[in-house]
């Protein structure tokens, strides 16, 4: 890939910065990824989001651009930013977003926030990361950093879509991060990747609380257990709002108490996101 032409400095008139699109993967029809380059002095937490936007289009009466909350899926110390999106036909963003290529301009926000950080959990042995569709985002980076790693003897990636041909980057989780010069060996023993698929026949079915309330979940992982243990397991939520919700509920049930960036807990979720 060419070197990157150098990052802009914030616009006068918002608190964004312009940044250049260096590559576009569209895995279907609904989902799609892109990274663009990062302003030297942009600092974020693996697993945070940030507002990220297009310029507004002066030809046609656009006076402020769209921005949305997007995770950055890639990790804190990327040279790169990374995003994972859907596709809306008639989203007032993403219409457009999923129509960039590479040169184009993205804004992107200043400060990067989020409670699906390392810091919000307590010690433990196993992390649990639970996304649906591309709730995967945050996990891309969590994954790929050496802290949760270093944090906890297993991390569970687990992702959950409708369609096979929806488990986007099933190669990194199955292969390429192996090779990761940063993670590969630690992500070689201690990282699980858990697809499953809801309406098409797959290797696994079933919503992430049918194989929770059943017990398979931790059969699958090997686990002597059918419910989470306060003491060792943490877990973190990001996707549809039904799957946070109740997700959350059964690891509540199960004894896990929320946390947050400032009182760290045994699992979190987006606020932002969920209301």
């Amino acid at each position: 890939m060419t070197a990157a032409p150098a990052p802009a400095a914030p616009t006068k008139e918002s608190a964004q910065f312009v940044e250049t699109v260096l590559w576009v993967k569209h895995w279907t029809d609904r989902l799609f990824s892109f990274a663009i380059t990062r302003p030297a002095s942009f600092r974020f937490r693996s697993g945070e989001f940030v507002m990220i936007g297009l310029p507004p289009r002066e030809e046609l009466g656009e006076k402020k651009p769209i921005l949305r909350a997007y995770s950055i899926a890639s990790p804190s110390f990327a040279e790169e930013l990374e995003f994972f999106s859907i596709k809306v036909p008639d989203g007032p963003l993403t219409s457009r977003l999923q129509q960039i290529q590479p040169g184009d301009q993205i804004l992107l926000g200043k400060k990067p926030t989020g409670t699906l950080v390392l810091d919000a959990v307590r010690p433990g042995k196993r992390l649990f990361l639970f996304g649906t569709g591309t709730g995967l985002a945050p996990w891309l980076s969590v994954a790929r950093d050496p802290d949760a790693y270093s944090r906890f003897e297993k991390v569970i990636v687990a992702h959950g879509v409708r369609e096979v041909k929806e488990l986007a980057y099933r190669d990194l989780f199955t292969s390429e991060i192996f090779d990761d010069p940063l993670v590969g060996d630690e992500a070689r023993a201690q990282l699980v990747y858990y697809p499953t698929v809801t309406r098409e026949p797959f290797e696994r079915q079933g919503r992430f609380t049918d194989l929770i309330e059943s017990g398979r979940l931790f059969r699958d992982l090997g686990l002597d257990t059918d419910r989470f243990d306060p003491e060792h397991d943490r877990a973190m939520l990001c996707g549809s709002m039904a799957m946070i919700k109740d997700t959350a509920a059964l690891l509540e049930a199960h004894g896990l108490k929320e946390g947050s960036n400032a009182e760290p807990g045994d699992f979190v979720i987006e606020r932002a996101f969920v209301g």
